[in-house]
């Protein structure tokens, strides 16, 4: 063992060289102070460098610490603290500041117990507070991100079961409070009764995962406001304690309404507020294929006259009328239904538990809305209307475009027909010629005759073996230009017409806009035009007031018009067609009955119809020169109308035979002659005029709208 002298002398300045510690020895009565070498070494000097004056360590004190270093000294010399403790910033030779811990205290006193002698040590802290001072950076800059991101931290002592919030949790709470701790069940009262049970349980896990659980709930304000939370809970194990449940909270209320307010606009028109087409998809879809009861109805519903009302007043005339119209439609429905907007002026509703009477009253109801529906303009006619195609889904496996595509063309119908009406789609009904798309072609024969896409064209009757120029008589066609440009030949359209009711309308405007292009034509004698008569046409007691009305309006003279009837029509409307023959005579237009021989009874008809001309079916003349049946049968049906004093035209010449055998036969006019096609019918009149003279109506065009 060590001698005393070593222990008490050199045995300390190891230990304080290893400990790397600075004494210091300060005489109060002389002022002298001692320092170790080791608090010279701490500073970077040697021994003695410095001048030993009785405030040396004051001289190398930072500034900002000297009124608090010699506060603490001050507070133990009289005797209020136990010891000297400060932390303190001493002056090191290269120029950087130390930092030291100094502790110390009196160590001899007089015999009245004054002090005379203190000591203490001084511990280089420096990386100590380099180490806090990181630390605080980090706290500061969690405490910034948790500011920012609103996120309140709070925990729970499991064994003294005490929380406690701090005050961006209380914030989030709407709790008044002065202090971080809170009664242990204070955060149970908070929870949305519809979530509790899920909360509780979520807190607790932690106890058993030890893992970080992410929770959401609703909580109840004491003013009664709702908000959504979102908190991460973790349990902290103590050797000491239960261990305490450690969370964070923070208020989503607005994230929930955005991420509602996207689903909701994931799924509905934003202009509308109806369901949109993919949403109404996958909803129809649903009802189909689990609907306990079946049938279900399927509306389409689509606008009539929509495109005029934008074009009269605007697309944001427009917007408001659709919106107007979409809470009429909506303001008709059972609460079980659905509504969709499916794009432009198109909607369609899904009814459930739906029969015919309900879907039927349900459709009328729609009508009336949308007919009453405020499109926000003064005074005016621009009203719109509605037509409708009802289908029902009575069978599991039928797919939401086949239910879709059914009401649809009942749409189509309902619109071929009138529009401003319903229609229910029927199966049988779309079984025959046409199908699906025939509606949509009637319908679309009715926007063509609105934006020019019906044209005007004509075939030449002549009279046989001389040139057209001598007869100058038309037969007036229509042509539907399809939205592509192409022509749709006409025995898909006019059948379509006639299905779906659109023909009567599509007579009408061809009578109409022929006589307005080219009344000063026929007035003129250049010209004389022929038109085709359908059985709807026909049906109408109106029309000869029509066609007379529209005959004095443009100049054209009667003798100058030629009406074809067929035999299907006059048997399907006999009274009014024997009225419209005798009318149509008494005014000197020609009458021809079409397509005779094709039908059974055509000379029962021609007995009973005082008409001027028989049109002889193509069907005997096209194979004339090869079949002695069909030579007998048009020369039978010529002899009869010679003796009637009945003109005799023949349809489809396309054969140079044929043309020698009907001229043989006496018959007097051709259509179809030698393969002769129809063509635009302004460059039919346009010859007719060049025939006769073109001096006749100087400066005057024919077949445009100036015309």
């Amino acid at each position: 063992m060590a001698d005393e002298k070593i222990r008490n002398g050199e045995f300390w300045a190891l230990a304080l060289e290893r400990a790397q510690l600075g004494a210091w020895d300060w005489d109060l009565l002389s002022g002298e102070c001692y320092y170790s070498p080791t608090w010279w070494h701490m500073l970077g000097y040697e021994e003695g460098e410095l001048a030993n004056t009785a405030d040396l360590w004051l001289q190398l004190t930072h500034p900002d610490d000297r009124e608090r270093a010699l506060a603490s000294g001050d507070r133990h010399i009289a005797g209020l603290t136990d010891s000297i403790e400060t932390e303190l910033r001493l002056k090191h030779k290269s120029g950087h500041w130390v930092w030291v811990l100094d502790r110390g205290g009196v160590v001899e006193r007089d015999a009245e117990g004054r002090p005379l002698r203190l000591m203490g040590v001084q511990t280089d802290i420096t990386r100590q507070k380099q180490a806090e001072a990181e630390l605080e950076q980090v706290n500061v800059r969690f405490r910034l991100a948790l500011a920012a991101s609103g996120t309140g931290i709070w925990h729970h002592n499991l064994g003294a079961d005490k929380s406690y919030w701090d005050a961006r949790t209380r914030e989030i709470y709407g709790l008044v409070a002065d202090t971080d701790e809170v009664a242990g069940d204070l955060w149970h009262t908070f929870l949305h009764p519809d979530d509790k049970g899920d909360a509780e349980s979520a807190h607790l896990a932690p106890l058993e995962t030890h893992n970080v659980v992410a929770v959401q709930y609703r909580i109840i304000r004491r003013d009664g406001e709702i908000r959504h939370i979102e908190s991460l809970v973790r349990f902290i194990a103590d050797s000491q304690s239960a261990g305490q449940i450690l969370g964070t909270v923070r208020d989503i209320t607005e994230a929930k309404q955005r991420e509602q307010e996207l689903a909701h606009a994931a799924r509905h028109d934003a202009l509308t507020g109806l369901l949109n087409r993919a949403a109404f998809d996958r909803l129809l879809a649903e009802h189909i294929a689990t609907a306990r009861r079946l049938p279900l109805a399927v509306f389409y519903v689509d606008l009539d006259y929509f495109k005029a009302l934008n074009d009269f007043a605007g697309h944001a005339a427009g917007d408001l009328a659709l919106k107007s119209v979409a809470s009429g439609i909506v303001g008709c429905l059972p609460p079980s239904a659905h509504a969709a907007r499916l794009g432009g002026d198109e909607f369609a509703l899904l009814v459930p538990n739906c029969d015919a009477a309900q879907a039927e009253t349900l459709a009328a109801a729609v009508l009336a809305a949308v007919r009453d529906a405020d499109l926000g303009l003064a005074a005016t006619s621009r009203k719109l209307a509605v037509s409708v195609g009802i289908a029902f889904v009575d069978d599991h496996s039928t797919t939401v475009a086949d239910a879709l595509a059914c009401a649809d063309d009942a749409c189509y119908a309902a619109k071929a027909a009138g529009r401003n009406r319903f229609a229910v789609f029927s199966a049988e009904a779309t079984s025959g010629s046409g199908g699906l798309n025939a509606a949509r072609l009637a319908a679309d024969t009715v926007d063509a005759m609105d934006d020019g896409r019906l044209k005007l064209f004509g075939q030449e009757i002549h009279l046989l073996g001389k040139p057209w120029q001598e007869s100058r008589h038309v037969e007036v066609l229509a042509r539907l230009a399809a939205r592509n440009g192409k022509l749709v030949p006409p025995g898909e359209f006019i059948p379509a017409a006639e299905r779906f009711g659109v023909a009567s309308r599509l007579d009408r405007w061809i009578i109409s806009t022929a006589l307005s292009l080219y009344g000063p034509a026929l007035k003129s004698g250049a010209v004389t035009l022929g038109f085709n008569l359908s059985a709807q046409t026909l049906s109408d007691p109106q029309l000869w007031d029509f066609v007379d009305a529209i005959i004095s309006e443009t100049g054209a003279p009667h003798s100058g018009i030629g009406f074809e009837i067929t035999e299907t029509a006059a048997v399907t409307n006999y009274a009014a067609a024997e009225q419209f023959v005798r009318k149509a005579r008494e005014r000197r237009c020609r009458v021809s009955l079409d397509d005779f021989g094709a039908g059974m009874s055509s000379f029962e008809y021609l007995r009973r119809f005082p008409v001027d001309a028989i049109k002889i079916d193509g069907s005997f003349i096209e194979h004339i020169a090869q079949s002695k049946f069909d030579r007998e049968i048009v020369s039978a049906i010529s002899g009869i109308a010679r003796s009637l004093g009945c003109s005799v035209v023949a349809e489809k010449i396309e054969q140079p035979k044929a043309l020698d055998i009907l001229q043989g036969m006496g018959v007097a006019y051709g259509q179809g002659f030698l393969l002769h096609r129809p063509e635009p019918l302004e460059a039919i009149v346009a010859r007719a005029i060049s025939a006769i003279a073109p001096a006749v109506l100087p400066g005057r065009r024919f077949g445009s709208s100036k015309g």
